[in-house]
């Protein structure tokens, strides 16, 4: 058999490496990207401006409203799915970013597109549910068209319910778990993509458990509210950052309960 010269060899890895770093460079701008266009989408939502059409703001702003007499589920199926990607893939960047720093052959470009896809598809399935509570809430009378609280009662409810999920045991093992994402690379590691889309599954259950009850807020901001959107957002990546997390989450619990007080008494003062 013929002996490898040593300096090709080198050379052949050295250009691997190279093209590796290449394409997991390249896979932030189409990360961040597909969360630009998914505020794009949101902001066109908000416009409610020109007549309906296949492709202005009058389409997009069509999938949020939701009447107790014009129940379209499918696209406030799309437009939550919309939402919720412009929401928390943000909060995944550090687990991608745990995973695209394991060495080769661990963290290459298809299985981070994996990894990205299962955990997108946990909050997928989330939306479907999501819509299907505004439609709900539509038809109670509680929310407007748009998915803007409107009762003080759910408004106080549902701050409450955020606030104080922030102190249970379930939200402190999710936020553990986010905090830490080479933790579940460890013990769930298996090499393909199907695994990898697995191991994203699982960070975004543990997603899921950390931030649903302050997703549900969207229905105090209402859906065309951006800057609720992206304060809660910030909210959301900050939490599951372990120096800056630690410290936030029980004096947000505790704002947000005040919060849910004040529109109690409002309410019953009302």
């Amino acid at each position: 058999m013929d002996r490898v010269d040593p300096s090709q060899q080198g050379s052949f890895f050295r250009s691997f490496a190279e093209r590796s770093w290449l394409s997991r460079t390249l896979l932030w701008p189409i990360f961040f990207g597909g969360i630009l266009l998914a505020w794009l989408a949101l902001w066109l939502m908000a416009q409610e401006l020109g007549s309906p059409s296949a492709y202005g703001p009058g389409f997009w702003a069509a999938l949020c409203r939701a009447g107790a007499a014009d129940l379209a589920y499918l696209p406030l199926v799309a437009m939550w799915a919309v939402m919720v990607a412009a929401m928390m893939a943000p909060t995944f960047a550090p687990a991608l970013g745990t995973f695209l720093d394991l060495p080769p052959p661990a963290g290459d470009t298809p299985q981070a597109l994996a990894l990205i896809a299962g955990y997108l598809a946990i909050w997928l399935a989330t939306a479907f549910g999501l819509a299907a509570l505004q439609i709900t809430l539509a038809r109670s009378g509680l929310v407007a068209p748009n998915g803007q609280s409107l009762s003080d009662g759910l408004t106080a409810g549902l701050f409450a319910l955020a606030g104080l999920y922030q102190f249970t045991a379930l939200k402190a093992a999710c936020l553990t778990r986010c905090r830490a994402p080479l933790t579940v690379f460890m013990a769930h590691w298996r090499p393909g993509m199907m695994p990898a889309a697995t191991m994203g599954a699982r960070i975004g259950i543990d997603c899921m458990g950390c931030c649903w009850a302050l997703m549900l807020l969207a229905f105090v901001g209402g859906m065309g509210n951006l800057l609720f959107m992206g304060l809660a957002t910030l909210i959301m990546v900050l939490e599951k950052l372990p120096d800056i997390g630690r410290p936030l989450t029980r004096p947000l619990g505790l704002a947000l309960i005040l919060s849910g007080g004040a529109f109690a008494l409002r309410a019953i003062g009302g």
